[in-house]
């Protein structure tokens, strides 16, 4: 096996998995208002906040709209305390800001994966390494789900520890440390939400390595069967 075969087929692997995770965290989040819906709902956080349902969904949306790229600021005007103010404060605008930031990297990201994959792909194909292709793509997911594995029951253990490193990871300020009592970004999604968030995220990554995984397998089988191996 030339090394150059064994190099596309870890790069098609690794950005494969990268648009995988950029893509869950898409689904699980960006996605779907009706899950910031039911975790409102499910903590209660409209009464900390003083308004009703509709004006935070619409906040919400705005929010999202913001951090897509889709609109300019985070001045959003809403009714709260039965008087019309802007939901954020300047602090948290800061910090959206950056997780702006952070987020349309992860879709640049993405985007160069998916061209890495297709580029890789073509290449195993046209040197007739398909079945080389396919392997090295249900190994990658195995050992990712076993990374997964690792990964979660380490978080489990403490949450709010490694949700603190992955801040300081990511960001490099302190603008993320809010106050309940002053900025209300952290009383709509408080750290129970981000603990629901990220097992959906790991939900919706695992569920995609699996039908990779499943589609290799059926490929492999069915070209196996056709040259009668």
């Amino acid at each position: 096996m030339k090394v150059i075969h064994i190099l596309a087929s870890v790069f098609c692997v690794i950005a494969l998995l990268a648009v995988m995770l950029i893509s869950s965290i898409d689904i699980a989040v960006y996605g779907d208002i009706g899950y910031f819906q039911k975790e409102y709902q499910k903590y209660d956080v409209l009464k900390n906040i003083n308004m009703n349902e509709k004006d935070l969904l619409y906040v919400t949306e705005e929010m999202m709209s913001y951090l897509r790229g889709n609109r300019n600021d985070l001045h959003i005007k809403t009714t709260i305390d039965d008087t019309e103010q802007e939901f954020f404060n300047r602090k948290e605008i800061a910090h959206m800001e950056d997780v702006k930031i952070l987020f349309l990297k992860g879709i640049l990201i993405r985007k160069i994966g998916v061209m890495i994959c297709i580029v890789a792909m073509i290449f195993l194909i046209f040197q007739n390494k398909k079945q080389f292709l396919l392997l090295s793509l249900k190994k990658g997911m195995i050992s990712f789900i076993i990374i997964i594995a690792i990964l979660s029951a380490i978080i489990s253990t403490n949450f709010t520890k490694y949700f603190i490193i992955f801040h300081k990871i990511f960001f490099s300020n302190n603008l993320w440390i809010l106050n309940p009592n002053t900025d209300r970004l952290i009383n709509i999604v408080p750290e129970p939400f981000f603990i629901d968030t990220a097992i959906r995220i790991a939900t919706i990554f695992f569920g995609m390595i699996v039908c990779v995984y499943i589609i290799c397998s059926i490929l492999l089988k069915l070209g196996i069967k056709k040259t009668g191996v």
